[in-house]
C-alpha cells in the first residue's frame, strides 16, 4: 500500500494526485486535466499571476533564481525575487523539481514522467523525456555535471542519463525496491555519494556515482520527503511526515533523531517538504503550517518558526541580504531578514 507523495508529489485514488500532508488537511487538489495532456507540444500559458500559483521547487542558476510549479510554470528572477519573468515551457503539466549545474544548464521534472531541459538559464525549455501513459510524476532530479544525471519518482522509478538528457535509461528495476515505493528526493553527500529517500522510509545510496545502489536500514517507517547534505563529510539530514527529522554522520550507517519543538515548546508535528544548504553552511527546512527550520550546527539542532499565514511551503532560497524566498502554496513569498529564525 502506497502512502501519499510529498507536497505536490501526488497520488490519489484514480492514480494521481493529492498534495502530501499539507493538502491532506487543506483539501488542495490539482486540476483533473493534469493526467490527460497528450505529448503534443502544448506550451505553458503566460500569466501575470504565475508567481501566485502553486510552486514546488526553487534553485539558483548562477545568480539567477528559478522556480517551477503548476501548469508548467517556470519563473526566473535576476533581482533576487523582486520581479519575475516566465520561461517558455513546452508543457502545461505540474513541474515538481528543478536543478541547475551552472548558470546555463538545468533540468526540471514533473507529471507524466516529464523531464525538461534549459541551456539558457531557464528562459527556454525543451522536453527531453515524457510518458503520458505512465500516470505517475517524477519528483526530483540531480546532475553531477552537464552530462550525468538522475531523476527519481513515483512507484520506484529512477532514470539515468550520461549524455545530458539526450537519452534516458530506466534503472528502477535494478534497485532493491521490490514494492515499488515512491522515491521522493535525491542529492549528493560530501565525500560519500548519492542518497535517495522516499515512501515508507526507504533509503538508497550509491558510493560510485550511481553505477550501483544499495538499500539501507531506515530509522523511520513513514515517508521521507527530503534529504540535505551538510558541510561535513558524509553528513546528512532527512525529513518527512509529522516533523520527523534524522541526522547521520556516516552516510546512513547510523542515525540520530533530532527532536523538533515549536516556538511555544511543544513537539513539532508539521510535515517537512523541502530545504536547502546555504553557502554559509546553514540548513533550512520548510513545510506544512508555515514551518521554517534553521540549523547553524550541521543539523545537530534546529530553531523553528511558524509563520502566521500557516501556508505550506515546498522550497526555500536565501537572498544576499539574509531574507528568504519561500515557494509553495500561494506562490512566492519574500521574508525579510529581520524575521528569519
Amino acid at each position: 500500500m502506497h502512502e501519499f507523495l510529498p507536497f505536490a508529489h501526488f497520488v490519489c485514488t484514480r492514480g494521481m494526485r493529492i498534495l502530501f500532508a499539507a493538502a491532506l488537511s487543506l483539501g488542495l487538489l490539482l486540476p483533473a486535466a493534469a493526467s490527460t495532456e497528450q505529448q503534443t507540444t502544448s506550451y505553458a500559458i503566460e500569466s501575470q499571476r504565475a508567481s501566485e500559483s502553486l510552486l514546488l521547487g526553487i534553485t539558483r542558476a548562477g545568480k539567477r533564481l528559478v522556480t517551477v510549479g503548476e501548469r508548467g510554470h517556470v519563473l526566473y528572477s535576476d533581482n533576487e525575487g523582486e520581479s519575475w519573468q516566465q520561461g517558455k515551457v513546452p508543457t502545461r503539466q505540474l513541474l515538481t523539481a528543478v536543478f541547475f549545474v551552472d548558470d546555463k544548464y538545468g533540468w526540471a521534472v514533473g507529471h507524466d514522467a516529464q523531464i525538461l531541459h534549459s541551456s539558457d538559464g531557464g528562459e527556454n525549455w525543451i522536453r527531453q523525456y515524457g510518458n503520458s501513459e505512465f500516470e505517475a510524476p517524477l519528483l526530483d532530479i540531480w546532475f553531477a555535471d552537464r552530462q550525468r544525471g538522475f531523476a527519481v519518482g513515483a512507484y520506484g522509478s529512477m532514470l539515468r542519463t550520461d549524455d545530458g538528457g539526450a537519452s534516458w535509461i530506466e534503472i528502477g528495476d535494478e534497485l532493491d525496491n521490490e514494492d515499488g515505493f515512491h522515491l521522493n528526493a535525491i542529492t549528493h553527500i560530501k565525500d560519500a555519494g548519492l542518497f535517495v529517500v522516499g515512501e515508507m522510509g526507504i533509503m538508497l545510496r550509491s558510493a560510485d556515482g550511481g553505477d550501483s545502489w544499495e538499500s539501507i536500514v531506515s530509522p523511520y517507517e513513514g515517508s521521507l520527503f527530503g534529504v540535505l547534505p551538510t558541510r561535513q563529510a558524509q553528513s546528512l539530514v532527512v525529513y518527512g511526515l509529522r516533523g520527523h527529522l534524522y541526522r547521520s554522520e556516516d552516510f546512513g550507517d547510523s542515525w540520530q533523531e533530532i527532536k523538533l519543538s515549536t516556538p511555544q515548546g511543544g513537539q513539532l508535528r508539521q510535515g517537512l517538504a523541502g530545504g536547502a544548504l546555504l553557502d554559509d553552511g546553514r540548513l533550512l527546512v520548510v513545510g506544512h503550517g508555515g514551518a521554517i527550520l534553521s540549523s547553524k550546527d550541521n543539523g545537530q539542532s534546529f530553531t523553528t518558526r511558524l509563520r502566521e499565514d500557516r501556508l505550506s511551503y515546498a522550497g526555500v532560497a536565501m537572498r544576499p541580504d539574509g531574507g528568504l524566498l519561500l515557494v509553495g502554496q500561494g506562490g512566492i513569498h519574500l521574508v525579510p531578514a529581520t524575521v528569519n529564525p
